[in-house]
Parts: structure tokens; sequence; C-alpha cells
């Protein structure tokens, strides 16, 4: 189990650095970071806002080693998956995952103070307190109406740790799980980012094997956006050099427009053309990092926009892929600033894993078993090694 650990451990924390770096430059634009900062981000840095606490709509203390919603929702999935032991589907968002977001008490590392996490989400994630808990939505439909953004992307990495080396199986999860809380194009982000954790998680794969396992899986919009990025990416080795090429390739599948901060009437609506914009980026930048950890999750945060769930993914990937390591000073002032146990997600998820996928041999030994009676024929399992 020592690989399964490492590479769930990997994931996990480095989706939590990912969030943490990329908080402080969410919402601005490249060249508005570096006047900030007076050049390139390369590591952990204050706000990007001096006087964030003034902020009334969002008074988050974003930057200074602190994650976000997108690690909070993250780990309460993780939760979700300790308790059931198995794998997950929407009616499991409904019965688990909405009464851990309103009665599981953590810390808020941007809010300095314990809560329930339902008070640091956004509108589009408290859509599935609103819809599951309050209006008793079918949860396989109850992400229809919502807008189409990250939201639900940006917390399915342990979807493809539970399912790692199986991305077709992290797809079809995620899918599912996505289904109570986005549709269109945001939910098929979801189900393609699980895949992309499930490919990384395989023993010797490379950042080129997780674009390729993305792109067998995107439909529509997604996979069109995913493939103009990693067009674009294949030319570069600099994520430095790589920010203006890869935005330009995702511009024409993003509803958000240029001037993020003030998105059109159009934007974030569903469409089988349009895709998010933080899943092809993150894509990208470890493809023009070739896997590198550092080189990945720096891209997304200078990269601006939303840096944190684009800085999230990245990592999750990355991290996943293990080509190279987290950088244990960024890891470390992220758990201390934001008072976590980083790893120990990572841990618990890499259990949970080993007993689903013996939970899934078993089941597959019985449709061998049924199948042999069906055809007259002697199967043979592959996982178990008995004639059925």
């Amino acid at each position: 189990m020592t690989q399964l650990l490492d590479r769930s451990v990997g994931c996990l924390v480095g989706a939590a650095v990912g969030d943490a770096l990329g908080g402080a430059t969410e919402t601005a634009l490249p060249e508005e970071i570096r006047a900030r900062y007076g050049g390139w981000v390369t590591g952990i840095v204050p706000p990007f806002h001096e006087n964030w606490a003034a902020r009334p709509l969002a008074p988050y203390h974003k930057g200074d080693g602190h994650i976000t919603d997108d690690t909070l929702l993250t780990h309460a999935l993780v939760r979700v998956y300790a308790r059931k032991r198995d794998h997950l589907d929407a009616f499991d968002v409904a019965e688990l995952l909405v009464p851990d977001l309103i009665e599981q008490v953590v810390h808020i590392p941007d809010m300095g103070r314990e809560a329930v996490a339902f008070h640091r989400l956004a509108a589009a994630e408290r859509w599935l307190v609103t819809r599951l808990w309050h209006a008793h939505a079918d949860p396989r439909e109850a992400g229809v109406g919502n807008i189409c953004n990250c939201g639900a992307a940006m917390y399915m990495a342990p979807v493809g740790v539970v399912n790692a080396g199986d991305p077709v199986g992290a797809y079809d999860e995620a899918a599912s799980i996505a289904g109570a809380h986005q549709h269109s194009y945001g939910r098929e982000a979801a189900a393609v980012f699980a895949a992309g954790v499930a490919a990384a998680m395989t023993p010797g794969a490379a950042a080129s094997d997780v674009v390729d396992a993305c792109l067998a899986l995107a439909k529509d919009g997604t996979r069109a956006a995913i493939a103009a990025v990693v067009s674009a990416a294949r030319s570069y080795e600099d994520w430095r050099e790589a920010i203006g090429p890869l935005r330009a390739a995702i511009a024409p599948f993003d509803t958000v427009g240029e001037a993020y901060r003030s998105p059109g009437l159009g934007a974030r609506r569903p469409s089988r053309l349009h895709s998010i914009e933080e899943l092809p980026i993150a894509l990208g930048m470890l493809l023009v990092a070739r896997g590198s950890f550092e080189g990945a999750v720096l891209g997304a945060v200078n990269y601006g926009r939303d840096a944190d769930s684009t800085a999230t993914m990245a990592g999750a990937l990355a991290g996943a892929l293990g080509v190279s390591p987290i950088p244990e000073d960024w890891a470390a002032t992220v758990s201390a600033a934001s008072k976590l146990d980083l790893a120990a997600p990572g841990r618990v998820l890499a259990e949970v894993a080993t007993e689903v996928l013996a939970r899934d041999e078993l089941r597959f030994a019985k449709r061998a078993a049924a199948m042999g009676s069906l055809t007259g024929s002697r199967m043979v399992t592959e996982a178990q090694g008995v004639p059925t």
C-alpha cells in the first residue's frame, strides 16, 4: 500500500497547498499580480488586497498560507468516504455531505475562527444546502439551475484517489456525485477532473497520460477547450511564457470574459459549447511543467483569475503523479497557518480506497459467476484468480 498511500497523500496535500498559494492571487490578472508583488509569485505571499478585512462581500484572509473553501469541501468529501467506505453517488451528497457542511465544526483559516463549513461557502456551493436540505430536490437533478462554474470540480480529487487507475470509473462516480451540485459543463468538468486524478494515480503515468485520459472521456465544449489548451501548452516549457497563450486558447470557451471581476449576463450559463476555465488551464500548466509540482502550481497561481481552484486542481494532479516532491516549506507553512494536518485526509482516503477495491473485487466475482452461468462458459476473474 506504500505507493497508494504516498500518492493519496501527495494528491490531497498538493491540492491544499495549491489552494493556499492560489488564494492570494484569486480574481487578479497576471499583470496585476506582478504589480502587487513586484514580480512573479514564487511561494506563499500575503493577500492581494492588503486591506482584505474591509471587503464587505468577501472579507476573507486569503494568502499567508490559508486554505480556502476548495480544501474545506475536499476534506468534507473525504469524511463522507470515511463514513460510507464505498463508492458514492448523488444520494450520498444529500444524506452525508450536506449534513457535514451544516453540522461539522471545522477551523476556517481565512475567516480565522471555528464554524461549520457552510458559513464559508459561496452562493453556488450553498446551492447544495438550499436544494437538498431545504427544497428536498431529487439529488440526481439538484444541480440543474445552478450557475455553471468549477464549484463541483474543485473538490473531486478524492473520487480519483478512490478509483485510482480507473479513469472511467472515476468519471462515472464524479458525474453522479456532481449531479447534486452542478449541471452542464460544470458537472462535466468535475467528472473529467476526477478521471485525471485517477489516471495520475496510475504507476508510471506522466503528465501526457493524464491529459490523454481526460481527452478520452471529456465531452462537448470541455473536450474542445482541453484540446485547445494542451495544444498550446505543448509549445512551452516555462509557465511564465505559457500564461498568455493558454489564456488565448481557453478564451473562446470561457463565458466569464476578460473582465473577471465583472462577468456579463451570459456568464456561467449552461452550454454544450463552453467550458469552465480552471480545469483546462490546470491540465495545460501540468503539461508545461512536465508534471512538476512547483511549475504546475506556480503557473496556475500566476495565471490569476480563479487561481485558487486552478492551483488546487494542478496541485492535486501533480501531487498524485509524484514526479517531483511538494516543497516542504510550502506544506509546513500551509499546515501551520491553516491549523490542519494536511496529510491526514490522504491517509484516510488510501485506507478507504483499499476497502473499496476489495468490495469491487467481490462484486465483480459475483458478476463473473452469474455471467458464467448465463453463458455456460468457465470464466476466471483476473482479480481473484478463481474459476467460476
